[in-house]
């Protein structure tokens, strides 16, 4: 049941564009860590001026109003699944959103199973996961 949270200057992006956003994290959640379909929670939270600072230089990279901080809430997982959810995460939001690598940020907020709970939802004791997952 991962929550996701983005956060973008006010004005960065239409209603379309955040449909195109959800739907390209969904894409790359349900493809690396295999969630279901039924299973999306994306808030969007847009910041006006002066509410966001950053230096025009991250990383060494140039950055634009136009940044985009994806956080993710999930239960814990290896390094490597969150390396690859963020390489899918930026290839989905490439070609679906029209978002560049050096846009996109990531976080990961890890939690455990038992700090989740929504009616219905019934978690495999052996994994920690909904037991409708067929990986993890």
């Amino acid at each position: 049941m991962p929550l996701t949270d983005f956060y973008t200057h006010a004005g960065a992006t239409t209603a379309e564009d955040r449909q195109k956003i959800s739907d390209a994290i969904q894409t790359a959640m349900k493809e690396v860590l295999g969630i279901l379909d039924d299973d999306r929670l994306h808030f969007f939270h847009e910041f006006s001026a002066g509410e966001v600072f950053h230096e025009d230089v991250i990383f060494g990279l140039p950055r634009a109003d136009r940044l985009l901080m994806v956080m993710f809430s999930l239960n814990e997982r290896t390094a490597e699944v969150k390396n690859a959810l963020y390489e899918s995460a930026v290839k989905h939001l490439e070609a679906v959103a029209g978002w560049q690598r050096d846009e996109v940020m990531f976080r990961v907020i890890e939690t455990a199973s038992e700090n989740w709970w929504a009616d219905g939802r019934v978690v495999d004791p052996n994994t920690g996961y909904d037991e409708r997952m067929t990986n993890a």
